[in-house]
């Protein structure tokens, strides 16, 4: 039987080997814990602190505006919930209620917006464009003296398509809010500085990187107002209370070092890789459409739809061939709706029921993409018949 070939790297990544070399210390000898003082607590606190530095380098940010969170989707509920309640609690300025956003970031964004506008906060989403880039008029005429946070997405899980951030800050600059970007795809693929990026809180997850699941980091500006949502101990600088996840937390460090090493080569080896699929699927003639008009894109992922086909009968006839992909965002497995994402882009019905999102990792080969291509092209031949 051929080895699987993997593509839905996007939904998560294959641990690093050096990775869990560096994670099984906290798992067995160093396991105290790090608000103790004798020394296996110390030690613990140690490699905390390490890996604070290390996630820090990689977005070039302080370590002390790292704070480590149980998932990227925690980070993304205490970037909105914990900006939202801080301004409402102020009592030095006016009050601001609103959130401004889009229709395609993730559900972690999304639910949490839902939220609110159930608590009577003003919510916005701004629209998007067929290619796949937040509306930039739409988000401006949103965007009031009473928002608090705008929120939009660095990289679009789903196409990939990166956002203009720089503009997107200008905007909330102007009406005095604060901005929020989940970063969680776009870590690792392409260079994030926090000096010139210029949110306030940014989204970060390690098993996008080749690090654990289970953890993941919100970067918190220094000076940002932001209120916690987990109550307990002083941990994180009482912005996230719990006995840390050492160990998932030593993963993220390793995964962040590794991957500021190898961003660049792994990025060129990446990029072709998908444009190499892309040409070989629409040469085919097999009916496929990529999902962006030539917007910068992150390099590992692309969206393709095949007419005349159930993206879902698809991806059950690869999966059978060894080949895993995905129909969208993992976490929206086993919804009946089509992809949010795709929708808010106003594409045709049929093109988002058809679509398939491939995203490719750093050990993705030639010869896997090759054999891709002629098993999708397989497939969609066997299934318009």
């Amino acid at each position: 039987m051929r080895q699987a070939i993997y593509l839905d790297h996007a939904a998560t990544t294959p641990l690093d080997p050096e990775v869990l070399e560096a994670m099984l210390p906290y798992l067995r000898e160093d396991f105290g814990n790090p608000s103790s003082v004798h020394r296996l607590g110390q030690r613990a606190r140690g490699a905390i602190d390490e890996a604070r530095a290390r996630v820090a380098a990689l977005i070039s940010a302080r370590d002390g505006e790292i704070v480590f969170t149980g998932s990227g989707t925690e980070a993304d509920n205490l970037a909105v919930f914990g900006a939202m309640r801080w301004s409402a609690g102020r009592d030095d300025g006016p009050t601001r209620t609103d959130l401004v956003t889009t229709a395609f970031e993730h559900h972690a964004v999304l639910n949490s917006a839902k939220a609110l506008d159930r608590a009577r906060h003003g919510v916005h989403f701004a629209r998007v464009s067929q290619e796949g880039q937040v509306d930039l008029n739409d988000l401006e005429a949103l965007t009031s003296d009473i928002t608090c946070l705008v929120s939009v997405m660095l990289a679009n899980n789903e196409t990939g398509v990166l956002q203009p951030m720089d503009e997107v800050v200008r905007i909330a600059r102007a009406k005095g809010a604060l901005v929020h970007t989940d970063a969680v795809q776009a870590l690792g693929k392409v260079k994030i500085a926090t000096t010139r990026l210029d949110v306030d809180l940014m989204t970060l997850s390690a098993h996008k990187i080749h690090g654990p699941k289970g953890i993941g980091a919100l970067y918190v500006r220094s000076g940002t107002g932001m209120t916690a949502l987990i109550r307990g101990g002083s941990q994180e600088r009482n912005r996230r209370a719990g006995t840390e996840n050492v160990a998932g937390i030593a993963g993220f460090g390793k995964a962040a070092e590794l991957a500021q090493h190898r961003r660049h080569e792994d990025s060129a080896h990446i990029a072709a890789l998908r444009d190499r699929l892309e040409a070989g699927l629409i040469a085919k003639g097999g009916g496929a459409v990529a999902r962006n008009g030539g917007e910068p894109r992150i390099c590992s992922t692309t969206s393709l739809s095949f007419e005349g086909v159930s993206g879902e009968d698809l991806l059950i006839s690869l999966d059978l061939e060894g080949i895993a992909v995905s129909t969208g965002a993992a976490c929206a497995a086993g919804s009946p709706e089509p992809s949010h994402v795709l929708r808010a882009m106003g594409l045709p019905r049929e093109r988002v029921n058809s679509a398939i999102r491939f995203s490719l990792g750093r050990e993705t080969t030639e010869e896997e993409i090759d054999r891709t291509v002629q098993m999708v092209t397989n497939a969609v031949v066997r299934l318009r018949r």
